[in-house]
């Protein structure tokens, strides 16, 4: 109740700031609904992929990330469920923001990266670091922000993409943009289906049992009311079904079905010198789970997800912005082993920004929720972004993040435990940014002290319940360096991460389990008039399966290479011809043990733009 009280103060003392301002000024032509990406995380490492990367890439959010940034990934074979680390977290502590909205699931506490589509999508950034101050639970490793813009302009396009692969695989994509300087309306359907069916390299069986398709239906609109006030809404469905794949030939075959729903309402307002955000969205997840495909019984879970935000900015100068939002969430959980229970949150958090010079700025925030389910921490985040020379900037960055219980860590019947306590983080780094002409390289050192760690363990009679058990502390340092040149008609382009990671259990000093020391990603790209190469390499080191490190429990290290061809027909692109040699070495790899990935495949693609 008190956040609600603060709430409605603040809309009062609002009103009477608006209604005390009349100096006109304008909304920007392309808005974003996560605008504290771009205005408050000045201090930490943020990577962009944007249209072009993500076209060029497999439409899953797990390829396009393993590939292309130093998110590490381990799959259950081609298609299967895709678990990121990032700097040495578990899956639960990566947040998944999608326009400004946390959408990680209140069931697992994470998200499965190849459930969700990238093509809709008009760019991908990769926020490395502590983010719960702005964004919440799980932001603790890391986030990564999945985007559309609204822009006001005379424009329409329709694009159309097919896909046709090894495995009897086949996709298709449909995209539709229409805008003027009032309206916007944008239209998107993709569709992706598999047999996966591949051999397993140097063994007679096959993967077995691996089938899946999925569609995504997205729907965006905005409408400028006037000069200083827009709506926007931005909606999203998704339908899946997989099989999963058999470890061994002998296994009983299941499936599982996954259907998603995201919308999110927006109502922009600008007045003066304050920009207000009312925000409303409505999320859903459902899952049913056939421990036999051969019978109709499923185990299922579900949570539906009311959002309300009020975000208001206001930049006393130029170059001093602060931003509060009020935020109030309430999930309404259910399904086979789960208690049915309704969790309400709510949060308040406040961030300042200040250019001081072109030289020096810096960043505060802090943030604090409340519920009755637990206790939550007081986060806080300070940092700094320094030009030290020319080619030289330096940030510096420190902060406390959480991850809350899931549902069922909570709920499950028979086993939740009330009295979880969030995981609680500190995290401290320092990057270091240099740019010399058409060269950048950036290199961030991290560590991170994690306590409360939530893990199922066995307890009396043997029956596992979660508990807060592990500290773990992390330590390591990322690279990211690009290159481009352009001679004429030829261009060239050179993108690579590296990332070293030691993320330790304190109680037995090992490396936590699927946390590699080492990955590595090149992507060297040339075009010349309308044709394009471009060459991905992507480096895993080893990874251990057990928690005491044995050594005879490894997944190997592997390299993978990529090898991808686009023809355009014409200068506009209306026509453009693809094809991908993946995996084109045929090494046998697999990133999580005894699931085998496929060896070399092919992918064929036709772009039209009408």
């Amino acid at each position: 109740m008190t956040l609600i009280k603060w709430l409605l103060f603040c809309l009062a003392l609002v009103c009477q700031c608006v209604c005390a301002q009349h100096v006109p000024i304008e909304l920007s032509e392309v808005i974003v609904s996560d605008a504290q990406l771009k205005n408050f995380t000045n201090s930490q490492s943020v990577a962009t992929l944007n249209d072009s990367v993500i076209q060029k890439n497999s439409a899953s959010l797990a390829t396009v990330l393993n590939y292309n940034s130093v998110v590490y990934f381990k799959e259950n074979g081609l298609g299967m469920v895709a678990s990121p680390s990032f700097r040495g977290t578990s899956a639960a502590q990566t947040a998944v923001i999608w326009n400004g909205i946390n959408v990680n699931s209140q069931l697992l506490g994470q998200t499965d990266f190849n459930t969700i589509t990238t093509r809709s999508f008009n760019s991908i950034a990769v926020r490395a670091g502590g983010g719960s101050t702005i964004y919440g639970s799980g932001a603790i490793g890391g986030s990564i922000h999945l985007n559309n813009e609204i822009a006001f302009k005379e424009h329409i396009l329709s694009t159309l993409q097919a896909n046709f692969g090894s495995f009897n695989t086949f996709g298709w994509n449909y995209d539709l943009k229409i805008s003027n300087k009032k309206m916007v309306a944008q239209i998107n359907v993709a569709r992706m289906a598999s047999d996966n069916d591949y051999d397993y390299l140097k063994s007679d069986f096959k993967n077995e049992n691996g089938q899946f398709y999925n569609t995504t239906y997205s729907a965006n609109f905005g409408y400028k009311i006037n000069k200083n006030n827009v709506i926007k809404s931005y909606h999203q469905v998704f339908d899946g079904q997989r099989h999963f794949s058999l470890a061994s030939p002998s296994d009983t075959k299941t499936k599982y079905k996954d259907f998603n729903t995201r919308s999110l309402t927006e109502w922009s307002s600008i007045f003066n010198r304050f920009v207000s955000k009312v925000k409303l969205a409505y999320t859903t997840e459902k899952f049913q789970y056939f421990e036999d495909i051969n019978n109709g019984n499923y185990n299922y879970g579900k949570v539906k997800s009311i959002i309300a935000k009020y975000d208001l900015t206001y930049q006393l100068f130029d170059k001093l912005k602060f931003n509060t939002v009020l935020d109030f969430t309430q999930n309404d959980g259910s399904g086979s082993g789960i208690v049915s229970k309704k969790r309400q949150i709510a949060s308040f958090n406040f961030a300042l920004s200040h250019h001081v010079s072109e030289h020096w700025q810096y960043e505060l925030g802090i943030r604090k929720e409340t519920t009755n389910n637990y206790e939550n921490p007081f986060l806080f985040v300070v940092g700094s972004n320094i030009k030290i020379a020319k080619f030289y900037r330096l940030k510096i960055n420190f902060s406390r993040n959480f991850r809350i219980p899931t549902f069922n860590d909570l709920y499950w019947e028979g086993a939740g435990n009330p009295d979880l306590k969030p995981e609680s983080a500190y995290q401290g780094e320092i990057g270091n940014i240099f740019t010399l002409g058409d060269c950048s390289f950036t290199t961030t050192f991290y560590h991170i002290n994690l306590r409360d760690m939530i893990r199922w363990i066995p307890g009396n009679g043997g029956l596992f319940s979660p508990q807060n058990t592990n500290k773990v502390s992390v330590f390591g340092f990322e690279t990211l360096f690009h290159w481009h040149k352009k001679i004429r008609t030829n261009r060239i382009e050179w993108n690579a991460t590296y990332a070293y990671t030691n993320s330790k259990n304190t109680e037995i000093d090992k490396q936590l389990i699927y946390v590699p020391y080492h990955k590595l990603t090149n992507s060297i790209g040339y075009a010349f008039r309308q044709f394009e190469l471009q060459c991905q390499h992507l480096f895993n080191g080893k990874v251990f399966t057990q928690t005491d490190n044995n050594p005879d429990k490894v997944v190997k290290d592997y390299s993978i290479f990529n090898l991808i061809f686009d023809y355009n027909f014409d200068k506009n692109e209306t026509y453009k011809l693809g094809f991908s040699v993946l995996n084109v070495l045929n090494k046998k790899y697999e990133s999580i043990a005894n699931r085998p990935m496929p060896g070399v495949n092919f992918n064929i693609s036709l772009t039209l733009k009408f």
